[in-house]
């Protein structure tokens, strides 16, 4: 991939730019030619430009993507990824307070500047996470209506709309949702074979995960993908955590759900056919080539 020259590279920020994600995120649009405005409430790792903002204050969001803010200019894309990150982790009422009003003041701050290319994280919890009722169908995909089971994920869920409902009050937006599996870092696939040792240990997510870089490639396409309008996208690796078939799996801990198609060995039980298919996005990761290239470490349960 060529990087552009000075005056033709974009500009974007990426809200949660200190996070797992968006570290990956960041790196890999600096790499492929944008100009990166980090937004965090506290301070990345890098040196690359940086703006402390507080996203529930949506006179601080505005100023920050409009260029109100000295030394730091207006941007033309937005991928926003800040949020409490998975369920349990504070109070119900406090992540909900948190999460729901600071995509709301990304929203509305895009729309009054004029920013109508928007990619933001949703989750994979709005498939039914943690799969206590069974999924509907295997591999899941973005065709059934959401099944939030949190407070977390019914904030995404709410987001999710309120995208769809931005995008109808100015059908020139584009805003893709993307709908993370949990997070890993190559680090992390030290401790994958431990999860053998309990088939359910991770049915909680269908055995799915996404690698930190192949979610940043997922969001340099769903950027330069020229569209309008609201949609969202399963983006998970093609593969599951387990050394056990993708089939097997689901006949032991979901053995009255229907399996459609027919599944590769191992074939991701999140299905990104969708992503693949408009997106051009195909994972370049997979914890089975990169675990024996890694230092131990544990993985964390983090979502999208």
């Amino acid at each position: 991939m060529s990087t552009p020259s000075p005056d033709q590279r974009r500009r974007v920020a990426v809200t949660g730019a200190a996070g797992q994600l968006g570290r990956a995120v960041v790196r890999h649009l600096r790499e492929s030619g944008w100009d990166v405005l980090a937004l965090d409430r506290r301070t990345p790792d890098d040196d690359g430009e940086f703006l402390a903002v507080d996203l529930t204050d949506y006179g601080q969001v505005l100023a920050a993507l409009s260029g109100g803010v000295d030394e730091h200019g207006p941007v033309e894309a937005v991928v926003h990824l800040a949020a409490i990150r998975a369920p349990g982790l504070v109070p119900n009422a406090a992540t909900f307070a948190n999460n729901v009003p600071s995509t709301y003041n990304v929203f509305a701050a895009c729309r009054a500047a004029g920013i109508r290319n928007v990619v933001w994280a949703s989750s994979e919890t709005v498939l039914g996470l943690p799969f206590d009722t069974p999924p509907p169908y295997a591999p899941v995909d973005e065709e059934y209506t959401p099944r939030p089971e949190s407070t977390y994920s019914l904030g995404k869920t709410l987001e999710e709309e309120m995208a769809r409902q931005f995008c109808r009050w100015d059908p020139r937006l584009k805003m893709f949702g993307l709908r993370f599996s949990n997070v890993m870092d190559p680090e992390d696939y030290q401790r994958f074979p431990e999860f053998d040792n309990d088939v359910h240990a991770r049915k909680w997510n269908l055995w799915g995960y996404i690698d930190a870089r192949d979610g940043a490639q997922a969001v340099r396409r769903a950027l330069d993908h020229e569209a309008t309008g609201a949609d969202v996208f399963v983006i998970a690796n093609a593969d599951t955590v387990m050394s056990r078939s993708s089939v097997d799996l689901m006949a032991e801990v979901f053995p009255g759900v229907e399996v459609r198609g027919d599944l590769g060995e191992h074939e991701t039980l999140l299905s990104i056919d969708k992503a693949r298919r408009v997106l051009g996005y195909e994972p370049e990761h997979s914890w089975r080539d990169e675990r024996d290239h890694t230092g131990p470490a544990g993985p964390t349960r983090q979502q999208g």
